[in-house]
């Protein structure tokens, strides 16, 4: 049996406390209740040979201080007559502020002193900045992986090991492929090392039923929609002739964005089509909004306790010793984790004239800094514009340098780098509608017209929103309902590190308008042209994607759709194509509004057209004749050389705007596969259908 567990906190303003009993329920969740959850000031130094284990989550007071309620008991602890812990096991949490010389002295002392006198570590301790909870959600899984490890065989009877779990992701843009590659490094890490991890685009439902244990993590496209991924896959699932599925048992992440009005449904639908067709929920489906760190840890963590609690049937186990899966590096940059790479190149892209403003950023990576491939994303930490903060404390009305509940950071702090203050959240819409006295703003918001609603919301930002209850103070307690954690800001990487790999471009469009008497800007995209000098650092992540890739043939024709922005991943492509001496057609579809103002990488993509590296340039200038004309007109203007590239062994690529471009696209792709291959529309969407499959058409789009 294992020893009691307890958990031990110190606290000056309440946020260990919280972070305690949020702990407390993830562990009695995962069936394992802790005997007590205490302060340091209720237990003596005496008591902690008995504990069996103590998990410790701690602040730090100022510079290096311990917290009030701690002080007593770390004074005896550091006394020469202080007990011997060789009984005790334990792990420490450390909360601090790095923007203090001595970050989270107070948990680096407890845990140093706990282990000078004798006790066993059964997990390292973890250091916490003021935005806690990515850090804190992996130290609770590690400490779920730890509790739930194989008994010693003197403690009782041996268990059943683990099913091997299979691993499935259905990703648009690579995060779900990267959160599944987390899941498994976790599941190993607890000694359940999964049968393999792939994409539902490498799988068939009858790969489920032979597996007896799946995990599916999916995110959604868009509103409500199927990454491409995975829309084959769900479509056979739902197909009449499905397969039984009553010996599976499965759970499912599901990774969304609470801004749409259908979240998550991509992973509800299949968690639901599962369950239709037999299968046992091993836990329970979880959902994540665009911040997901902590809900997938947890739902990590609640997986690896139930493949604990509940071992393989028969015929399903791991056997004695499993072949590890294909092995996928895990990130050592990650949200919680940037890499603060340094801006060494600004310049525009656009002409003066445009509607636009599009930049060319240059951000240098360093020598130990995360690496990248053509088709991955840069992810951006950004910081809010300080004007906007200004006008938000100026708003509210509150003291910029208290803090909210459940908060150590300022007020200012929060309001800069941890919370979304300018795209508005469903609860602050909910809670506007509900008090401004909006006759049309409640009759969208309650009638569920999205695309109404959106059009109502159009040009408005947080701000705007709040300024339309006059005098209205936001009770400081419903702050973090109302506002929405901070998110990344995902750039396709416009460059290939075969040219030089600590360098990653991209091609941006900043956002900026005058709406309601004052401006109003991108996030990420006016901190970059307007905030930050060459020099300075970013803070930043890779998001690999791995079935947005060059063909692995050098031979095969490469078609390339990519208007405005879209085009970043194909520069990087082309770069790539050139280094490798790759033989394969280069396509390229790229478009705008003007010519004369709109044309970006124009003296690069002639350099490669003289090069022989771009071999064909169809080029959609929509403003620059009476008739408005785009990528897809253009498609449609080649279709027998598309579809005979295609026929080819051709690999068809999109990049851009998913509201309109990419479905006309689409559209017109199977136009073309329809009346160049003699196909009705049936047989056409067959034929894409397979491409979709062999990954010779793919999507990143946004």
């Amino acid at each position: 049996m294992k020893p009691d567990l307890h958990i031990l906190f110190g606290t000056q303003t309440g946020t260990t406390e919280m972070v305690a009993s949020d702990i407390d329920d993830t562990l009695n969740a995962a069936g394992i209740a802790p005997a007590s959850v205490r302060g340091l000031d209720e237990i003596e130094a005496a008591d902690l040979p008995g504990l069996g284990t103590a998990l410790i989550i701690c602040s730090t007071y100022g510079e290096g201080g311990m917290p009030d309620n701690a002080q007593a008991f770390y004074d005896a602890i550091m006394a020469e007559d202080a007990p011997r812990l060789s009984s005790l096991r334990f792990s420490v949490l450390a909360f601090g502020d790095s923007s203090y010389a001595d970050f989270c002295a107070a948990g680096r002392k407890l845990d140093t002193r706990l282990s000078e006198l004798g006790a066993i570590r059964i997990h390292d301790r973890t250091n916490c900045d003021i935005m806690y909870e990515d850090g804190a959600q992996s130290w609770t899984a590690g400490i779920l992986a730890a509790l739930t490890a194989p008994e010693d065989p003197a403690d009782g009877p041996a268990r059943a090991a683990p099913a091997r779990p299979l691993i499935v992701f259905g990703t648009q843009t690579g995060t779900a492929e990267m959160v599944a590659s987390d899941v498994e490094d976790a599941l190993t890490a607890a000694d359940i090392v999964p049968e393999r991890i792939a994409g539902l685009d490498e799988i068939d439902p009858t790969d489920l039923a032979r597996a007896g244990t799946a995990l599916v993590v999916c995110s959604t496209y868009g509103d409500g929609g199927m990454p491409d991924n995975a829309q084959t896959f769900y479509e056979t699932l739902t197909a009449a002739d499905a397969p039984d599925l009553s010996a599976l048992r499965f759970s499912v992440l599901a990774l969304g964005d609470s801004s749409y009005a259908d979240f998550c449904a991509a992973g509800r639908k299949f968690d639901a089509r599962l369950a239709e067709l037999g299968a046992t929920r091993l836990h329970d489906l979880a959902k994540c909004d665009i911040v997901y760190e902590e809900q997938a840890e947890a739902w990590t963590a609640g997986v690896i306790a139930a493949l604990k609690a509940a071992p393989a049937a028969a015929g399903k186990s791991a056997g004695a010793a499993p072949a590890p899966c294909t092995a996928r590096d895990a990130p050592r940059w990650t949200r919680s984790n940037p890499y603060e790479a340094t801006l060494v190149e600004n310049r525009p892209l656009s002409g003066p004239g445009s509607a636009k403003e599009i930049r060319h950023y240059t951000l240098d990576l360093g020598e130990d800094g995360p690496r990248f491939e053509v088709g991955d994303a840069l992810n951006i930490l950004p910081v809010n514009d300080p004007v906007l903060v200004e006008a938000w404390l100026d708003r509210i009305a509150l003291d910029r340098e208290r803090s909210l509940p459940g908060f150590d950071a300022p007020l200012e702090t929060l309001l800069a780098r941890h919370f979304e203050i300018s795209a508005p959240s469903r609860e602050l819409i909910r809670y506007v509608a509900h008090r401004a006295g909006d006759a049309e703003l409640t009759r969208l918001f309650d009638n569920g017209d999205r695309e109404a609603l959106d059009a109502w919301l159009w040009s408005k930002d947080a701000l705007d929103l709040l300024d339309m209850v006059p005098g209205h103070r936001i009770d400081p307690g419903d702050a973090e309902q109302l506002l929405r954690p901070l998110a990344h800001r995902s750039y396709s990487i416009a460059s290939s590190a075969r040219v030089n790999p600590r360098l990653a471009d991209l091609a941006v469009s900043t956002i900026r308008y005058i709406a309601n008497g004052r401006e109003h800007g991108g996030v990420a995209s006016t901190m970059l042209s307007d905030r930050l000098e060459v020099g300075s650092k970013v803070r930043v992540f890779i998001v690999p994607n791995s079935a947005f890739r060059v063909p692995r043939d050098p031979d095969a024709p490469m078609i390339m759709v990519g208007p405005g922005t879209g085009i970043a991943p194909f520069r990087g492509f082309l770069q790539e194509r050139q280094t490798t001496g790759a033989g394969g057609m280069n396509w390229l579809f790229f478009g705008d509004r003007t010519r004369a103002e709109d044309f970006i990488y124009e003296d690069e993509l002639r350099a490669f057209e003289a090069a022989g590296v771009l071999t064909r340039l169809d080029l959609a200038f929509s403003r620059d004749q009476a008739g408005k004309v785009y990528v897809q007109d253009r498609m449609r203007a080649a279709a027998a050389e598309l579809f005979a590239a295609l026929e080819a062994g051709g690999h068809f690529y999109v990049c851009g705007d998913a509201t309109r471009m990419a479905g006309d696209v689409d559209e017109a792709l199977h136009e073309i596969v329809a009346r160049e291959g003699g196909f009705d529309a049936g047989g056409a969407q067959t034929y894409v259908e397979a491409l979709k499959r062999e990954k010779r058409y793919v999507r990143d789009v946004y």
